[in-house]
């Protein structure tokens, strides 16, 4: 049975407002937030630790060994203290 039918609203009703609401979500997505933030010094240093480190938690494959996205996080941290 029809939404309009069932909220006895006139037809068209509800797929204008799903439409409108589709595109709007879709448009504020789309839309800039502002200005970028610059990475900080600390964040660049991860970034380098995180990817040589990374290596020693995956497969052969590329995927992730268990638990070892969080590992390698916490190993990345702990080189650069």
């Amino acid at each position: 049975m029809p939404v309009n039918t069932l909220a006895r609203l006139p037809p068209g009703t509800a797929q204008t407002f799903v439409d409108g609401t589709t595109t709007g979500a879709v448009k504020a997505a789309k839309t800039k937030g502002g200005v970028k933030r610059k990475a900080s010094a600390y964040s660049k240093e991860y970034k380098r630790a995180f990817k040589r480190v990374s290596k020693n938690y995956r497969k052969k494959d590329g995927a992730w060994k268990k638990d070892g996205f969080k590992r390698a996080v916490k190993a990345a941290h702990k080189s650069l203290r």
